[in-house]
């Protein structure tokens, strides 16, 4: 089968597609899905520099964590599926490959309205924001709520289902082009972020009559932390999901607790299949059903096709896209 491949860890000269051998054929409660598109996350990004290897049991040189597809065969196990059937879903590696096994609880049904590319764009991003704003950040109708990387594919996502959710929306972005771009999508304010970040806790607090966030989302990480236990209102929410500005802060303990502030950690890339198959559960129950109305909308900046996998990648670091970059494999 046709697969993106890691040659060697290092830059986008290190990513091509090439030939492996295809998964054997299913057994147990798994499905073999012949793969039409797969997202590319920055996660992809950090695997290929050697920085973020894939978990036991999966492949460390096919990397990709969601894809949409078909199932191909079945095994004796699996009573959900039929083969035909059109899916999407999430691996914790080998995603970016003309076909993948996954345990059929870590798949949901495509909306009829969809397309391959356009659904490929949706697992990662969206099962990641509905798990962090609803089962670990608690959010609640006529809350506020403050999602940093506000234009990335899981920020895009967090800020419509916080706006359908009935909470107050602010979002953050280095580039004020790209809140721009996203405005339409349910935010009633954002905050371009500065370096050092900051300035947008003086801003969050006059939109919201100083009282500050109920819930942060925060994708960044790093020297954001600081500022978000600045930005949090009192028994406010923050909770961290991603760490592309760095793994490490300090935090002001006694502001910590003056505030008594709650922090959560999550990730989805590590969890067990069967903690992920919660999460796809109410994804299933509670995000699909919004997309196929069309409340609910993929953000979709561009598709490669996989051949154009170094391109990809290159456009990926350059902090250009809005929403979600997809690769082709039709």
């Amino acid at each position: 089968m046709r697969a993106v491949l890691i040659t060697s860890s290092g830059g986008p000269e290190q990513i091509q597609l090439g030939e492996t051998e295809t998964p054997a054929t299913p057994t147990g409660d798994y499905v073999r899905v012949r793969v039409h598109a797969a997202g590319l996350n920055r996660a992809d990004l950090l695997q290929r520099e050697g920085k973020y290897p894939a978990p036991p049991g999966y492949p460390g040189n096919i990397p990709g964590l969601e894809f949409a597809g078909e199932v191909e065969s079945l095994g004796g196990g699996v009573r959900r599926w039929k083969k035909g059937a059109r899916v999407f879903g999430i691996t914790a590696g080998g995603g970016q490959a003309e076909y993948v096994i996954v345990a059929e609880s870590n798949l949901a049904r495509i909306p009829a309205d969809l397309s391959f590319t356009e659904a490929a764009a949706i697992p990662e991003a969206f099962i990641t924001a509905h798990d962090a704003l609803f089962a670990r950040g608690g959010l609640r109708m006529g809350e506020r709520v403050l999602i940093h990387a506000a234009a990335s594919g899981v920020g895009t996502a967090a800020v419509q289902l916080a706006h359908l959710a009935g909470a107050f929306v602010y979002g953050t972005s280095r580039h004020a082009g790209k809140l721009e771009k996203i405005r339409d999508l349910g935010l009633d304010a954002s905050f371009v972020a500065s370096t050092p970040p900051g300035k947008f806790v003086d801003a969050l607090h006059q939109a919201t009559n100083g009282v500050g966030a109920d819930l942060i989302i925060d994708l960044v990480g790093g020297a954001y932390f600081a500022a978000n236990l600045r930005a949090l209102a009192v028994r406010g929410r923050l909770v961290c999901v991603g760490t592309t500005a760095g793994s490490r802060a300090e935090i002001d303990l006694s502001l910590l607790l003056r505030k008594r502030a709650t922090i959560v950690g999550t990730v989805l890339r590590s969890r067990s299949i069967e903690e992920k198959a919660e999460a796809i559960r109410d994804f299933a129950a509670h995000v699909v059903p919004l997309l196929a109305s069309g409340d609910l909308r993929p953000v979709l900046d561009r598709v490669f096709p996989v051949a154009d996998i170094q391109a990809a990648h290159v456009y990926l670091e350059t902090s250009q896209s809005v929403g979600k970059v997809v690769l082709d494999f039709s």
